[in-house]
């Protein structure tokens, strides 16, 4: 198959698009010229062009890695899912959330920390962060390191019953809703009783 023409496509940057003899259309990236020293007039076999498809193929997960990875944090799992919704190949999408951690531009360990201070920040407890590590596939071995961060849970405990308290003493009815309230959000009843027992309020018993 020979290339008739090669030329920059005016939708996507980066992009080239090589038409092939017979109305057959290639797309590629500046990558791959270089790679395969294309030129108009060369002549390509069954198994250039497939090796060339495979190789712009990659070099097209890259590239919307990057982009994905620019816009917002995201563990390497993360992208890698994103990139197979997008339709890459598995080894593809790994190949390029592994460039992008290489690159520095995906980070585990720092996107834990942010996950981490992020729910701390709301008022969410240790629970709720582990959570939200798993859920963003942060690997378990960065969950210590990250969850070092929380604050005190007492605190985080006496600062919401603080907030929906406002100096009212609760009776037992509102004690349960706010210590239910407080086990969602992630909190141990180990860090809830000791607040409730500064409230003066005893009635509640260990379930």
């Amino acid at each position: 198959m020979r290339i008739v023409k090669i030329e920059p496509s005016k939708r996507k940057r980066q992009r080239v698009l090589v038409y092939l003899e017979g109305g057959d259309l290639l797309r590629v990236t500046e990558s791959e010229l270089a790679q395969f020293g294309l030129y108009t007039g060369m002549d390509l076999s069954a198994e250039d062009v497939v090796k060339l498809q495979a190789a712009a193929r990659a070099s097209e997960t890259k590239l919307r890695a990057a982009h994905i990875s620019a816009s917002r944090m995201l563990s390497k799992k993360e992208l890698t899912d994103r990139l197979r919704r997008r339709g890459a190949e598995p080894d593809e999408a790994a190949a390029a959330a592994a460039r992008m951690e290489e690159l520095g531009a995906v980070n585990d360990e720092s996107y834990a920390g942010a996950v981490v201070r992020h729910y701390a920040a709301l008022g969410y407890g240790r629970g709720r962060a582990e959570q939200e590590l798993y859920r963003r596939g942060v690997p378990k071995e960065l969950w210590d390191k990250a969850l070092s961060q929380l604050p005190d849970p007492g605190d985080a405990v006496r600062s919401y019953l603080h907030s929906r308290l406002r100096g009212r003493v609760p009776d037992r009815a509102e004690i349960k809703k706010l210590s239910d309230a407080l086990l969602r959000r992630g909190f141990s009843w180990s860090d809830i009783r000791p607040a409730l027992n500064e409230l003066g309020e005893m009635s509640i018993d260990d379930e």
